[in-house]
């Protein structure tokens, strides 16, 4: 990126912070069953920062852990067992030191969606490879199938003025890349680009124009189970 552009990047990223709404994560239970039956259920965990929580949507049934659920419900014809550990505002060290310890064992699958907040907080690409190491080591030993998502791509989000789109879509280009050959070191862990989620809607947004919508976290979460191999 021009250094000359800098001041318009930071002007663009005062008035972002000013117009965009704060939303609160998901309400009600951080942990149940889809489509209850007699066979042995699937078990999952997703972890991770604001999308994990459920922010855009007012429960983990219409956010992203929901729609996981009930697209792997749908492909294995068996019961899904979920529980969620997100916070908004996580980054990969947060979420490496206060959510990764809560998350249980003996997992078919878990989930991880993080590196938004490492884009807009700086994180260098050589703490977050560091940290990313060690929370994926650590869920490959709690989970048969490890699933990390790309981060979302920034030139998609109504919110963020073009030049400001740009340089975190850059910044994300960066982390996203030292993802794939941190998760290449394992054999069952999979990335998931953000490309193909792509191309984003209006309606892939909730009303702040920066989280998904029960729309957009259904999209995501069918593209993710795909990826899931049970």
């Amino acid at each position: 990126m021009n250094p000359l552009l800098f001041p318009v990047i930071a002007a663009q990223g005062l008035l972002v912070r000013m117009r965009t709404e704060t939303l609160t994560p998901a309400g009600g239970p951080t942990s149940g069953t889809e489509s209850p039956a007699e066979d042995e259920p699937v078990r999952i965990a997703v972890l991770g920062e604001s999308t994990a929580a459920g922010c855009g949507v007012d429960s983990h049934g219409k956010g992203f852990t929901g729609h996981f659920a009930r697209e792997l419900g749908a492909r294995t014809g068996r019961p899904v067992e979920w529980a969620v550990h997100g916070q908004y505002g996580a980054t990969v060290r947060r979420i490496r030191y206060r959510l990764l310890p809560e998350v249980g064992p003996d997992l078919q699958v878990a989930a991880l969606l993080a590196g938004v907040n490492d884009v807009l907080g700086r994180t260098s690409p050589q703490g977050w490879g560091d940290e990313l190491h060690a929370v994926v080591k650590e869920l490959g030993q709690r989970a048969e199938q490890v699933v990390v998502t790309g981060i979302p791509a920034f030139g998609e989000f109504p919110s963020v003025p073009g030049t400001l789109g740009r340089y975190l879509a850059e910044r994300a280009t960066a982390l996203d890349d030292v993802s794939q050959r941190v998760c290449a070191e394992f054999a069952n862990v999979t990335w998931v680009g953000s490309v193909d989620v792509l191309p984003m809607g209006p309606e892939f947004f909730a009303r702040d124009r920066f989280h998904p919508s029960a729309h957009g976290y259904r999209e995501w979460a069918r593209i993710v189970a795909g990826k899931v191999a049970l």
